[in-house]
């Protein structure tokens, strides 16, 4: 991804700052509420409670790759909700701090990065979650589970690539953010979290594979289940990262050139 060197220098000498908006940004969500931010917790765990009795209790869905299909499924339902999560949240991100976007000393570049980071912290929990679970089923850890950092990046590169091109469509076109919160729940269904992809006649298995998120959900399980290094498919790892450059490139060109029309709207 494209990113401007500046703006990672301002990340470096003002980690601090993310971290507090960050942190505030997940409280002032909860707000008011009873719970406060568990809500943050509770509601992707309802989700993957929810699918996982429907599809393995309710369907009595058989392992798949030799693993327990709770843990096949965890492994596509974690970074599943961390994407969904962190896209979602960042393409409000710019209209929701207007008041921000109008002082000349902030970087606004900075907000979508602030989600991203808030949805980083619940995305922490589940993958904590996910070494609990493996461990219960006797599931040791081994060195592929240290990719995980890697997938991370993926991750939040993808998130950022397109973010950036979302939070700014956004400020000028309101329907942007409807049309991302179906294009999200389009998505799921075609990403195979809760279905395999042998399913589907091999003939028409690359336009699946063609979803970046596909990438993401199967190194995941390549980290914990099937233990694949990322290198050893090499051409989806390429693929991936110049579908996150192309989207990188369109986003940083997109937020640089309406960046100065941002206060004029809001």
């Amino acid at each position: 991804m494209i990113i401007d060197m500046r703006l990672l220098g301002y990340v470096k000498d003002n980690y601090k700052l993310l971290w507090e908006l960050s942190k505030k940004d997940i409280k002032t969500k909860y707000l008011g509420s009873f719970m406060g931010v568990l809500w943050a917790f509770i509601h992707p765990l309802i989700s993957i409670i929810v699918y996982w009795v429907v599809f393995q209790v309710g369907f009595k869905t058989m392992p798949v790759e030799d693993a327990p299909f709770i843990l096949w499924f965890l492994c596509g339902m974690v970074p599943w909700l961390f994407f969904s999560e962190g896209l979602s949240s960042a393409t409000n991100s710019i209209i929701e701090n207007s008041y921000l976007v109008k002082k000349i000393v902030f970087r606004v570049s900075l907000l979508p990065i602030v989600k991203i980071l808030a949805s980083l912290f619940v995305h922490l929990f589940f993958i904590i979650l996910l070494f609990v679970m493996f461990k219960i089923y006797n599931y040791n850890f081994s060195l592929y589970n240290l990719q995980l950092i890697y997938y991370l990046i993926a991750t939040i590169s993808l998130v950022m690539s397109i973010s950036y091109i979302t939070s700014t469509l956004v400020v000028f076109l309101k329907d942007v953010g409807q049309l991302v919160g179906v294009c999200i729940q389009l998505l799921f269904w075609l990403t195979p979290i809760f279905w395999n992809l042998d399913i589907v006649d091999e003939k028409y298995q690359l336009y699946f594979k063609l979803n970046p998120v596909f990438y993401l959900v199967e190194g995941y399980r390549d980290t914990f289940i099937n233990e694949m290094w990322f290198w050893e498919s090499p051409v989806m790892s390429c693929y991936f990262w110049l579908v996150v450059l192309l989207l990188g490139v369109i986003g940083y060109r997109t937020f640089k050139k309406m960046r100065s029309h941002f206060a004029d709207v809001l």
